[in-house]
């Protein structure tokens, strides 16, 4: 049986170059069920991963990360 933990823990969250400086927990998350907010660097991977709640992050296939 997955719990709620383990799906996030396994879920990859894809994320697009837009949605950039990406931070966990997101604005779509319940302010009731967050952890403090930390902002991921997804520069030279395109992958990230929260240190608080393990939620994994990945850039979508095509998105090209640019620097302001």
């Amino acid at each position: 049986m997955m719990t709620n933990e383990t799906a996030k823990q396994t879920a990859v969250i894809e994320v697009s170059a837009k949605d950039l400086p990406l931070h966990c927990p997101t604005n779509e998350v319940a302010l009731w069920c967050s952890h403090p907010r930390v902002f991921l660097d997804m520069a030279a991977t395109g992958k990230a991963s929260c240190p608080y709640c393990g939620t994994k992050y990945a850039l979508k296939a095509g998105e090209v990360i640019s620097h302001h």
